[in-house]
């Protein structure tokens, strides 16, 4: 990501949540507000939709959706067990707070992002005329020069009561360090506190890197680690996490894909996790 510049990959990520609202029926992850929030910057989506509609693509589309409806069901999860609170770490142009099916239990959401991309978001909502809600906080963080805990105190967060995060897209973009440093914070709050994330598996000898990372590497957002299943699970298990589940991309096709006539799948990277104080 360029200093001062919003995330390219953050815009790409939305394009496929929206083009999957049209392109994908039925949808495996329901967001109303997706082609909204886009406005028509880059023209209209049916007008575009072949470029979202290849082979390279389609799998990518998938990934986008099951990483969305795998986080959303855990958080509803966890909101049904008593959680209040929601932080989206890299929120990009998740739309979850402005339909917030919570809001009754009054579960406040936290988007933590860098502020130009905060700064880019927010212009598109007032824009498209998307309302702030009162049970949304955004926290602008710039990681070289804050550190999460210290943003998210300053912004009201109770590091005294559970919380539910979600991570979706980010991990593969940071070090090896950054990424357990999150972890080891979210394992330090209180019981009941969740983090869902995804991560990309170590690629198998012989196997090349995806077309999703050299476009990240195009966009100037190249990938940086990769985790080897089991060794990711002990670490987690190893900073305090009692509840460990990571969902590969074959069981994600099992769980969330199997009764398409579509053929949609996700793609052979990506691995869904979750992990609980």
């Amino acid at each position: 990501m360029e200093a001062n510049q919003p995330s390219r990959t953050a815009e790409g990520a939305a394009a496929l949540r929206a083009v999957h609202q049209i392109l994908d029926q039925p949808p495996v992850f329901e967001d109303p507000l997706a082609i909204r929030i886009l406005g028509a910057d880059d023209g209209p989506l049916d007008a575009v939709l072949d470029r979202y509609d290849t082979a390279e693509m389609r799998p990518l589309r998938a990934s986008i959706a099951v990483r969305s409806r795998y986080a959303e069901d855990a958080l509803a999860a966890a909101v049904a067990r008593g959680v209040r609170q929601y932080v989206l770490l890299g929120a990009g142009l998740d739309t979850f707070a402005y339909r917030n099916p919570h809001a009754g239990e009054r579960l406040h959401v936290f988007e933590v992002d860098h502020p130009a991309t905060q700064a880019w978001k927010r212009a598109r909502l007032q824009r498209v005329g998307i309302p702030i809600p009162d049970l949304l906080t955004f926290v602008p963080i710039d990681f070289e020069r804050e550190t999460l805990p210290a943003a998210l105190g300053r912004s009201g967060f109770d590091a005294g009561a559970p919380a539910f995060f979600s991570w979706l897209g980010v991990t593969v973009y940071l070090t090896r360090e950054a990424v357990l440093d999150t972890l080891r914070f979210v394992a330090t709050l209180a019981p009941g506190s969740e983090i869902a994330f995804t991560y990309v598996a170590r690629p198998s000898a012989g196997h090349t890197r995806s077309a999703l990372g050299a476009r990240a590497q195009a966009l100037g957002e190249p990938w940086q680690t990769f985790f080897e299943p089991s060794a990711l699970e002990r670490d987690l298990r190893g900073l305090g996490f009692r509840e460990v589940e990571d969902v590969a991309p074959s069981e994600a096709n099992l769980r969330y894909l199997d009764d398409r006539a579509d053929q949609l799948r996700v793609g052979t990277f990506g691995h869904l996790m979750r992990a609980r104080v």
